[in-house]
């Protein structure tokens, strides 16, 4: 059995980590060397104080009526994971490239886009990390605006924001070979976008699976969208960039999009169903 978690709150958390590693390399002036010998340790171990915020919440929050009402009805499965891959493997399909653009996305936006400017493009890292550390910060506005534009319709926002990120992939490219300027107006472009769809995303999934199994269902679909998405991306966007051009990255994300415009469409609205 599952509870529903405050997906928004823990998106924070996620954004939040990506961020302090950034602002502790600029602050410590730490050399490429130090850095990955040990600086990039020190967020991760600080940010353990958060666990304890975690847990409370965690600990504090109540049962939604649908849960203990499946509890009453003795509906809890022995083995959850078991049960989405047998009884609902189409969902799991649909939510995987409901949610693979958004992975793409992001991973373009920060670990391509930063190995590509300080080789091919000849920013500094210091540089670059500035320009990425401004960009981020449209992330982080994005999540709490598509949380409200949600609450009118999840899968008409989804489908609105892929749209312009199958749109924005066909202008990446020569965003990012704009020179400064440029590159930092593809990254806001490019984040502003992440935090449009990564905002109501977690609700998204979870919605899409029965109480018995939806906590279970959401994290496969997430997880998975992060092994076709996140770990995969950079390897493909630099393969496409040195054999064929850096404007087959922006078609590999716009790709991604139609992937999960696809899923969208095979989604069903859950903003008024009783869950």
């Amino acid at each position: 059995m599952n509870r529903r978690k405050p997906i928004y709150f823990r998106n924070s958390l996620d954004l939040r980590d990506k961020v302090q590693v950034k602002v502790l390399r600029r602050r410590l002036k730490l050399t490429d060397e130090q850095f990955f010998a040990y600086g990039w340790r020190i967020p991760f171990l600080a940010s353990g104080v958060l666990v304890l915020v975690g847990l409370y919440v965690r600990l504090t929050i109540t049962e939604t009526p649908v849960f203990r009402d499946a509890l009453n009805r003795e509906e809890r499965v022995k083995v959850p994971m078991l049960t989405v891959f047998r009884d609902h493997p189409r969902t799991l399909l649909v939510g995987t490239m409901v949610s693979l653009a958004t992975f793409v996305l992001f991973y373009l936006m920060t670990v391509f886009a930063l190995s590509w400017g300080t080789t091919a493009l000849g920013y500094s890292r210091g540089k670059f990390l500035i320009m990425q550390l401004f960009s981020i910060m449209f992330f982080a506005i994005g999540i709490p605006i598509s949380a409200v534009m949600a609450e009118r319709g999840r899968r008409s926002t989804l489908l609105w924001v892929t749209l312009a990120i199958c749109a924005f992939g066909l202008v990446m490219a020569p965003m990012f070979r704009g020179g400064t300027t440029g590159a930092v107006a593809m990254m806001v472009v490019g984040l502003s976008l992440m935090g449009l769809t990564y905002g109501p995303l977690g609700t998204v999934l979870s919605e899409l699976f029965p109480t018995a199994v939806r906590y279970t269902g959401s994290s496969l679909t997430f997880n998975f969208a992060g092994i076709f998405g996140a770990s995969l991306a950079p390897y493909i966007a630099t393969w496409l960039a040195k054999n064929f051009g850096l404007q087959y990255v922006g078609y590999y994300l716009s790709a991604s999009a139609v992937l999960t415009l696809i899923g969208l469409l095979a989604a069903r609205e859950t903003k008024d169903t009783a869950l």
